[in-house]
Protein backbone atom coordinates (compact mmCIF):
# COMPACT_ATOMS: atom_id res chain seq x y z
CA UNK A 1 0.00 0.00 0.00
CA UNK A 2 0.92 3.91 -0.26
CA UNK A 3 4.42 4.43 1.59
CA UNK A 4 4.30 8.02 3.54
CA UNK A 5 5.95 10.77 1.89
CA UNK A 6 6.65 9.81 -1.86
CA UNK A 7 8.02 12.43 -4.38
CA UNK A 8 8.51 11.02 -7.92
CA UNK A 9 9.63 13.50 -10.39
CA UNK A 10 8.59 12.45 -13.88
CA UNK A 11 10.13 13.57 -17.01
CA UNK A 12 8.50 13.61 -20.73
CA UNK A 13 10.27 14.48 -23.80
CA UNK A 14 8.40 12.03 -26.37
CA UNK A 15 8.09 14.35 -29.12
CA UNK A 16 7.88 18.26 -28.99
CA UNK A 17 6.84 18.94 -25.36
CA UNK A 18 8.82 19.41 -22.53
CA UNK A 19 7.95 18.57 -19.72
CA UNK A 20 8.38 18.03 -15.75
CA UNK A 21 6.46 17.09 -12.89
CA UNK A 22 6.21 16.29 -9.47
CA UNK A 23 3.59 13.45 -7.54
CA UNK A 24 3.37 13.38 -3.72
CA UNK A 25 1.79 9.97 -3.11
CA UNK A 26 -0.31 10.55 -6.35
CA UNK A 27 -1.16 13.62 -5.85
CA UNK A 28 0.20 16.23 -8.68
CA UNK A 29 1.89 18.83 -6.91
CA UNK A 30 3.88 20.46 -10.58
CA UNK A 31 3.15 20.23 -13.85
CA UNK A 32 4.73 22.23 -16.24
CA UNK A 33 5.42 22.16 -20.18
CA UNK A 34 7.22 23.96 -22.34
CA UNK A 35 5.79 24.04 -25.71
CA UNK A 36 7.98 24.23 -29.10
CA UNK A 37 6.05 26.61 -31.26
CA UNK A 38 8.98 26.31 -33.94
CA UNK A 39 7.24 23.39 -35.20
CA UNK A 40 4.51 25.68 -36.74
CA UNK A 41 6.67 27.01 -39.75
CA UNK A 42 6.70 23.78 -40.86
CA UNK A 43 4.09 22.22 -40.53
CA UNK A 44 4.45 19.49 -38.75
CA UNK A 45 7.97 18.16 -35.94
CA UNK A 46 10.86 18.48 -37.39
CA UNK A 47 13.06 15.95 -34.66
CA UNK A 48 16.36 17.58 -34.84
CA UNK A 49 14.61 21.08 -33.98
CA UNK A 50 12.32 19.21 -31.35
CA UNK A 51 16.04 17.38 -29.65
CA UNK A 52 17.58 20.77 -29.72
CA UNK A 53 14.83 22.57 -27.94
CA UNK A 54 14.60 19.59 -25.53
CA UNK A 55 18.20 20.31 -24.29
CA UNK A 56 17.36 23.90 -24.16
CA UNK A 57 14.05 23.62 -22.26
CA UNK A 58 14.91 20.60 -19.89
CA UNK A 59 16.60 22.03 -17.05
CA UNK A 60 14.62 25.19 -16.70
CA UNK A 61 11.59 23.35 -16.77
CA UNK A 62 12.42 20.33 -14.44
CA UNK A 63 14.03 23.63 -11.99
CA UNK A 64 10.51 24.78 -12.00
CA UNK A 65 8.54 22.10 -11.96
CA UNK A 66 10.89 21.19 -8.08
CA UNK A 67 10.24 24.93 -7.29
CA UNK A 68 6.41 24.75 -7.93
CA UNK A 69 6.51 21.69 -5.67
CA UNK A 70 7.99 23.49 -2.73
CA UNK A 71 10.27 20.93 -2.20
CA UNK A 72 14.44 20.08 -2.96
CA UNK A 73 15.59 18.07 -5.34
CA UNK A 74 17.00 15.91 -2.39
CA UNK A 75 13.36 15.29 -1.13
CA UNK A 76 12.78 13.04 -4.76
CA UNK A 77 12.45 9.22 -3.93
CA UNK A 78 13.13 8.48 -7.40
CA UNK A 79 13.17 9.71 -11.52
CA UNK A 80 10.71 8.52 -13.88
CA UNK A 81 11.20 9.26 -17.44
CA UNK A 82 9.64 8.13 -21.19
CA UNK A 83 11.94 5.44 -22.51
CA UNK A 84 9.35 5.45 -25.28
CA UNK A 85 8.12 5.24 -27.84
CA UNK A 86 8.42 8.84 -29.44
CA UNK A 87 11.22 10.61 -31.66
CA UNK A 88 14.57 9.14 -30.73
CA UNK A 89 17.19 12.17 -30.68
CA UNK A 90 14.01 13.81 -28.25
CA UNK A 91 13.39 10.60 -25.88
CA UNK A 92 17.71 10.59 -25.96
CA UNK A 93 17.43 13.91 -23.85
CA UNK A 94 14.89 12.80 -21.65
CA UNK A 95 15.96 9.81 -20.82
CA UNK A 96 19.89 11.15 -20.60
CA UNK A 97 19.18 13.87 -18.01
CA UNK A 98 16.80 11.26 -16.08
CA UNK A 99 19.72 9.41 -15.69
CA UNK A 100 22.21 11.29 -15.00
CA UNK A 101 19.98 13.09 -12.09
CA UNK A 102 18.96 9.74 -10.16
CA UNK A 103 22.53 8.84 -10.53
CA UNK A 104 23.52 12.65 -8.48
CA UNK A 105 20.96 12.34 -6.43
CA UNK A 106 21.36 8.81 -5.54
CA UNK A 107 17.80 7.55 -6.20
CA UNK A 108 15.86 4.92 -7.88
CA UNK A 109 15.65 5.10 -12.05
CA UNK A 110 11.78 4.34 -13.33
CA UNK A 111 11.34 3.95 -17.32
CA UNK A 112 7.97 4.69 -18.33
CA UNK A 113 5.81 3.56 -21.33
CA UNK A 114 4.23 6.68 -22.75
CA UNK A 115 1.21 5.20 -23.89
CA UNK A 116 0.55 3.42 -20.78
CA UNK A 117 0.83 6.50 -19.14
CA UNK A 118 -1.51 7.93 -21.34
CA UNK A 119 -3.79 5.39 -19.44
CA UNK A 120 -2.51 5.56 -16.84
CA UNK A 121 -3.08 8.94 -16.26
CA UNK A 122 -6.73 8.31 -14.89
CA UNK A 123 -5.28 7.22 -11.36
CA UNK A 124 -3.76 10.46 -10.41
CA UNK A 125 -5.51 11.51 -7.90
CA UNK A 126 -7.99 13.81 -8.48
CA UNK A 127 -11.21 15.44 -6.14
CA UNK A 128 -14.62 14.45 -7.96
CA UNK A 129 -13.28 12.48 -10.49
CA UNK A 130 -13.66 8.19 -10.21
CA UNK A 131 -10.96 6.35 -11.45
CA UNK A 132 -11.70 3.39 -13.26
CA UNK A 133 -12.11 -0.08 -12.49
CA UNK A 134 -10.56 -2.72 -13.13
CA UNK A 135 -10.83 -4.82 -16.64
CA UNK A 136 -11.37 -1.15 -18.73
CA UNK A 137 -11.24 -1.04 -22.11
CA UNK A 138 -8.95 2.49 -23.11
CA UNK A 139 -8.78 4.03 -26.38
CA UNK A 140 -5.57 5.93 -26.99
CA UNK A 141 -5.52 8.76 -29.69
CA UNK A 142 -2.97 10.62 -30.53
CA UNK A 143 -0.46 11.89 -33.51
CA UNK A 144 1.34 8.93 -33.43
CA UNK A 145 -0.73 6.36 -32.01
CA UNK A 146 -4.53 4.95 -32.69
CA UNK A 147 -5.67 1.61 -30.18
CA UNK A 148 -8.05 0.13 -28.17
CA UNK A 149 -6.33 -1.66 -25.03
CA UNK A 150 -7.94 -3.87 -23.01
CA UNK A 151 -6.79 -2.94 -19.16
CA UNK A 152 -6.81 -5.76 -16.53
CA UNK A 153 -4.18 -3.95 -14.00
CA UNK A 154 -1.87 -1.01 -13.56
CA UNK A 155 0.55 -2.79 -15.71
CA UNK A 156 -1.83 -5.60 -17.87
CA UNK A 157 -2.83 -3.90 -20.78
CA UNK A 158 -3.47 -5.94 -23.91
CA UNK A 159 -3.76 -3.89 -27.35
CA UNK A 160 -6.65 -5.15 -29.10
CA UNK A 161 -7.25 -2.88 -32.04
CA UNK A 162 -4.78 -0.42 -33.46
CA UNK A 163 -4.52 1.31 -36.60
CA UNK A 164 -3.09 -0.18 -39.60
CA UNK A 165 -1.83 2.95 -41.40
CA UNK A 166 -2.14 6.38 -39.94
CA UNK A 167 -3.00 7.40 -36.75
CA UNK A 168 -6.01 9.83 -36.52
CA UNK A 169 -4.30 12.79 -35.27
CA UNK A 170 -2.38 12.38 -38.43
CA UNK A 171 -6.12 12.41 -40.19
CA UNK A 172 -6.53 15.50 -38.79
CA UNK A 173 -3.85 17.30 -39.46
CA UNK A 174 -3.13 16.23 -43.28
CA UNK A 175 -7.47 17.05 -43.47
CA UNK A 176 -5.97 20.50 -42.27
CA UNK A 177 -3.44 21.13 -44.89
CA UNK A 178 -5.61 19.97 -47.48
CA UNK A 179 -7.51 22.81 -46.37
CA UNK A 180 -4.92 25.33 -45.69
CA UNK A 181 -5.16 25.35 -42.26
CA UNK A 182 -1.95 25.84 -39.88
CA UNK A 183 -0.27 22.72 -37.43
CA UNK A 184 -1.57 21.59 -35.66
CA UNK A 185 -5.38 21.24 -37.19
CA UNK A 186 -7.27 19.45 -34.86
CA UNK A 187 -7.87 21.97 -32.52
CA UNK A 188 -9.01 24.34 -35.17
CA UNK A 189 -10.94 21.67 -37.26
CA UNK A 190 -12.93 21.17 -33.74
CA UNK A 191 -13.38 24.57 -33.44
CA UNK A 192 -15.27 24.99 -36.78
CA UNK A 193 -16.81 21.75 -36.31
CA UNK A 194 -18.99 23.01 -34.14
CA UNK A 195 -20.06 26.14 -36.91
CA UNK A 196 -21.07 23.76 -39.35
CA UNK A 197 -23.01 21.05 -40.57
CA UNK A 198 -21.74 17.68 -39.46
CA UNK A 199 -24.30 15.79 -42.42
CA UNK A 200 -23.41 18.32 -45.14
CA UNK A 201 -20.82 16.36 -46.82
CA UNK A 202 -20.55 12.46 -46.35
CA UNK A 203 -17.24 10.34 -46.54
CA UNK A 204 -16.88 6.82 -46.33
CA UNK A 205 -15.85 5.28 -43.63
CA UNK A 206 -12.87 2.59 -44.03
CA UNK A 207 -13.78 -1.45 -44.36
CA UNK A 208 -11.34 -2.43 -41.61
CA UNK A 209 -11.73 -6.16 -40.22
CA UNK A 210 -12.26 -6.29 -36.32
CA UNK A 211 -11.08 -3.87 -33.92
CA UNK A 212 -8.36 -2.28 -36.40
CA UNK A 213 -8.59 1.20 -38.15
CA UNK A 214 -7.56 2.73 -40.97
CA UNK A 215 -7.62 6.30 -42.07
CA UNK A 216 -5.50 6.65 -44.70
CA UNK A 217 -7.83 5.84 -47.27
CA UNK A 218 -10.13 8.70 -45.35
CA UNK A 219 -7.52 11.37 -45.79
CA UNK A 220 -7.45 10.61 -49.43
CA UNK A 221 -11.01 10.82 -49.88
CA UNK A 222 -10.97 14.10 -48.64
CA UNK A 223 -8.34 15.41 -50.82
CA UNK A 224 -10.06 13.64 -54.14
CA UNK A 225 -13.03 15.61 -52.79
CA UNK A 226 -11.72 18.76 -52.07
CA UNK A 227 -9.61 18.91 -55.66
CA UNK A 228 -12.68 17.96 -57.63
CA UNK A 229 -15.04 20.61 -55.20
CA UNK A 230 -12.55 23.45 -56.17
CA UNK A 231 -12.52 22.65 -59.82
CA UNK A 232 -15.86 23.86 -60.13
CA UNK A 233 -15.17 26.49 -57.49
CA UNK A 234 -12.19 28.01 -56.34
CA UNK A 235 -13.56 29.71 -53.28
CA UNK A 236 -15.31 26.13 -51.98
CA UNK A 237 -12.75 25.66 -49.05
CA UNK A 238 -13.39 29.42 -48.23
CA UNK A 239 -16.85 29.50 -48.81
CA UNK A 240 -18.02 25.84 -47.02
CA UNK A 241 -14.77 25.45 -44.50
CA UNK A 242 -16.73 25.23 -41.36
CA UNK A 243 -19.27 22.18 -43.06
CA UNK A 244 -16.24 20.64 -44.41
CA UNK A 245 -14.36 20.24 -40.89
CA UNK A 246 -17.48 19.24 -39.05
CA UNK A 247 -18.23 16.36 -41.67
CA UNK A 248 -14.56 15.60 -41.34
CA UNK A 249 -14.89 15.25 -37.46
CA UNK A 250 -18.21 13.46 -37.91
CA UNK A 251 -16.36 10.75 -40.13
CA UNK A 252 -13.62 10.12 -38.16
CA UNK A 253 -15.63 10.34 -34.51
CA UNK A 254 -17.83 7.50 -36.03
CA UNK A 255 -15.09 5.32 -37.15
CA UNK A 256 -13.72 5.92 -33.88
CA UNK A 257 -16.71 4.66 -32.07
CA UNK A 258 -17.72 1.95 -34.11
CA UNK A 259 -14.87 0.04 -33.03
CA UNK A 260 -15.53 1.26 -28.84
CA UNK A 261 -18.45 -0.63 -29.31
CA UNK A 262 -17.62 -3.44 -31.30
CA UNK A 263 -14.94 -3.66 -28.57
CA UNK A 264 -17.26 -3.57 -25.67
CA UNK A 265 -19.56 -6.14 -27.30
CA UNK A 266 -17.03 -8.27 -27.92
CA UNK A 267 -15.34 -8.18 -24.51
CA UNK A 268 -18.70 -7.52 -22.24
CA UNK A 269 -16.52 -4.30 -20.83
CA UNK A 270 -18.34 -1.32 -20.31
CA UNK A 271 -16.26 1.02 -19.02
CA UNK A 272 -14.74 2.90 -21.41
CA UNK A 273 -11.73 5.63 -20.95
CA UNK A 274 -9.96 7.70 -23.57
CA UNK A 275 -6.42 9.42 -23.37
CA UNK A 276 -3.73 10.81 -25.99
CA UNK A 277 -3.72 14.53 -27.53
CA UNK A 278 -6.59 13.71 -29.61
CA UNK A 279 -8.52 12.86 -26.52
CA UNK A 280 -9.17 16.85 -25.60
CA UNK A 281 -11.15 17.28 -28.84
CA UNK A 282 -14.47 18.02 -27.82
CA UNK A 283 -16.58 16.13 -30.39
CA UNK A 284 -15.05 12.95 -29.41
CA UNK A 285 -15.57 13.73 -25.37
CA UNK A 286 -19.53 14.14 -26.10
CA UNK A 287 -19.46 11.53 -28.55
CA UNK A 288 -18.23 9.32 -25.19
CA UNK A 289 -20.52 10.83 -23.56
CA UNK A 290 -23.31 10.29 -25.26
CA UNK A 291 -22.41 6.51 -25.16
CA UNK A 292 -23.24 5.87 -21.61
CA UNK A 293 -26.93 6.97 -22.35
CA UNK A 294 -26.98 5.18 -25.96
CA UNK A 295 -24.89 1.69 -25.28
CA UNK A 296 -24.54 1.74 -21.47
CA UNK A 297 -21.29 2.59 -20.53
CA UNK A 298 -20.14 4.49 -17.95
CA UNK A 299 -16.89 6.87 -19.31
CA UNK A 300 -14.06 8.14 -17.77
CA UNK A 301 -12.44 11.21 -19.45
CA UNK A 302 -9.19 12.81 -17.80
CA UNK A 303 -8.95 16.64 -16.98
CA UNK A 304 -7.71 18.47 -20.47
CA UNK A 305 -3.95 19.14 -19.34
CA UNK A 306 -3.78 15.44 -18.50
CA UNK A 307 -4.92 14.06 -22.24
CA UNK A 308 -2.20 16.52 -24.24
CA UNK A 309 1.80 15.05 -23.49
CA UNK A 310 2.53 15.67 -20.12
CA UNK A 311 4.64 14.86 -17.00
CA UNK A 312 2.04 14.23 -14.81
CA UNK A 313 1.15 11.15 -16.28
CA UNK A 314 4.56 9.69 -16.40
CA UNK A 315 4.99 10.46 -12.62
CA UNK A 316 2.33 8.78 -11.70
CA UNK A 317 3.46 5.37 -12.96
CA UNK A 318 6.83 6.14 -11.00
CA UNK A 319 4.62 6.60 -8.29
CA UNK A 320 2.91 3.24 -8.94
CA UNK A 321 6.43 1.82 -10.32
CA UNK A 322 7.83 2.78 -7.11
CA UNK A 323 5.55 1.07 -5.02
CA UNK A 324 6.54 -2.38 -6.60
CA UNK A 325 10.50 -1.62 -6.54
CA UNK A 326 9.90 -1.99 -10.59
CA UNK A 327 13.75 0.10 -11.56
CA UNK A 328 16.02 0.44 -13.87
CA UNK A 329 18.96 0.34 -14.40
CA UNK A 330 21.61 3.18 -15.50
CA UNK A 331 22.31 1.11 -18.65
CA UNK A 332 18.49 1.83 -19.86
CA UNK A 333 18.37 2.90 -23.03
CA UNK A 334 15.31 4.86 -24.99
CA UNK A 335 13.34 2.91 -27.67
CA UNK A 336 11.43 4.83 -30.44
CA UNK A 337 9.14 1.94 -31.09
CA UNK A 338 8.09 0.97 -27.88
CA UNK A 339 5.52 -1.44 -27.21
CA UNK A 340 2.87 -1.72 -24.49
Amino acid sequence: MALENIYILGIESSCDDTAASVIHNGNVLSNVVANQKIHEAYGGVVPELASRAHQQNIVPVVDQAIKIANINKKDLHAVAFTRGPGLMGSLLVGTSFAKSLAYGLDIPLIEVNHMQAHILAHFINEADYNKPPFPFLAMTISGGHTQIVKVSDYFKMDVIGETIDDAVGEAYDKSGKILGLGYPAGPEIDKRAKLGNPKAYKFTKPKVDGLDFSFSGLKTAILYFIQNETKRNPNFIEENLNDICASIQYTIIGILIDKLKLASKQTGIKHIAIGGGVSANSGIRQALKDGEQKFGWTTYIPKFEYTTDNAAMIAIVGYLKYLNNDFVKNEVTASARLKI
